[in-house]
């Protein structure tokens, strides 16, 4: 199978590229990239106007199955990962049963190979069932196809223990990825402050990520080892992070759109569809979080895709869950609130969402050049929409972008040289 691009605008980091050129694919090889390709292919696909970028790889979301399919699939996740221009994703091991055996890892890999959209290369938990309170077989759960560790959403609480998965996960060439949240300080459904007085709420205080986010740094520093920090959404901790890498310090993190878009304001307008955790900050957050992209602090973006059924959400702030999904609209987010707003380049942009998870994960991918693998996600940067529910491709329907208008949109997503999505034409 050959497929040509013709036309459109290459943008790749590695290789410090932005112009327009063809791309040949052959099979699931990147072939040929020159200024004017003219072969006989199977399939022409006519990139004008358009940008072609290396696939989108989200090291962070949530597909819920085993356990909850009535919130997402691995093949309804899928399907929305494509749909938003993403060609690798890392789903978290927060199902039923958790991933913290290779007998449940292995079912998830076979059911992602089965739907056959993406690739799904999933996290192990660090402790069983995520209680925090024995950890994991580390090697074994990597042998089987682990991409990393995480209890995510569950925060590990001993300390003793999570140095130990640190350091233990660092001896085997991978991570531990760490939700910072200090569950002592941490009740309450959104940011503490004027709009949880105005609405009756809790509010969660904003320590509750950084005395965990401290005390990552702290064993990643002490013992000279790597921590990952998920997503990052104050100011302060993205200050620890920054400092910290000055040092020399081996941490990483890790940051989510819906940081650099809204802020908790966005409460009174979304309602429970706003509620996240962490929950969204305030404007000296947001600003500090693009500053972090800016200058090298947050090494990735994330979508920390999390599906819930609306009769879930739909229970009022308090007892809502936590979570919005985010495949569909990450793309479109990035380019309103860091391009058009002149933050960030289109190649920092890929540097965020290509490039560097693929360093971090350590995997093959993230530029696009001859003799890789045609991982590659095509969108138009200049196509306008309101996002409405009926477009959502995701099972579930909970996003804050409901009824808003985006700028920005995936035409096609290839997979392996496989074009697994394709924009219909209305």
């Amino acid at each position: 199978m050959k497929t040509l691009l013709k036309n459109g605008t290459l943008i790749d980091y590695k290789t410090n590229t932005f112009e327009k050129t063809d791309i040949l694919i052959e099979n699931d090889m990147i072939k040929e990239i020159a200024k004017e390709i003219s072969k006989d292919v199977d399939k022409t696909i006519d990139c004008t106007n358009f940008y072609i970028i290396p696939g989108m790889i989200d090291m962070h979301c949530h597909l819920r199955e085993p356990g909850f399919e009535h919130k997402e699939t691995i093949e309804t996740g899928s399907k929305s990962a494509v749909c938003g221009g993403f060609t690798t994703i890392c789903p978290m091991p927060n199902t039923k049963p958790t991933p913290d055996s290779a007998i449940v890892l292995q079912k998830i890999i076979e059911e992602a190979k089965r739907v056959n959209l993406c690739n799904v290369l999933p996290y192990a938990s660090v402790s069983k069932g995520e209680k925090g309170e024995e950890l994991v077989d580390f090697e074994e759960l990597k042998k089987a196809g682990a991409i990393a560790f995480s209890d995510d959403g569950m925060p590990v609480v001993n300390s003793k223990m999570m140095r130990q998965a640190i350091i233990e996960a660092d001896k085997l060439g991978t991570f531990v990825s760490s939700h910072c949240e200090e569950k002592s300080v941490s009740a309450g459904a959104i940011q503490a402050g004027k709009v949880a007085e105005q609405l009756g709420v809790e509010g969660v205080l904003p320590e509750a990520e950084e005395i965990m986010a401290a005390r990552e740094i702290v064993i990643s520093e002490t013992n000279n080892v790597r921590a990952h920090i998920c997503h990052i959404s104050t100011k302060t901790t993205k200050n620890m992070v920054r400092d910290a890498k000055k040092r020399g310090v081996k941490v990483t993190c890790e940051t989510c759109p819906h940081y650099f878009t809204f802020t908790v304001e966005e409460v009174l307008k979304s309602g429970v569809n706003a509620k996240m955790n962490p929950p969204l900050r305030e404007e000296k957050d947001r600003k500090a979080i693009i500053e972090g992209l800016k200058e090298g602090t947050i090494d990735a973006i994330i979508t920390d895709h999390a599906p819930h059924a609306e009769e879930e959400k739909d229970q009022g702030l308090a007892k809502a869950p936590n979570g919005i999904i985010g495949f569909e609209t990450a793309l479109p987010a990035e380019i309103m609130n860091l391009i058009d707003t002149g933050d960030l380049t289109y190649l920092d942009l890929v540097r965020l969402t290509s490039y560097n998870p693929a360093k971090l994960l350590k995997i093959d991918r993230g530029s696009i050049e001859e003799g890789k693998v045609a991982d590659i996600t095509i969108f138009d940067p200049n196509e306008t929409y309101t996002y409405t529910k009926e477009m959502i491709v995701s099972k579930s329907k909970n996003s804050p972008f409901i009824g808003k208008q985006l700028k920005g949109r995936v035409q096609y997503t290839i997979v392996g040289g496989r074009i697994v999505y394709e924009k219909e034409i209305k």
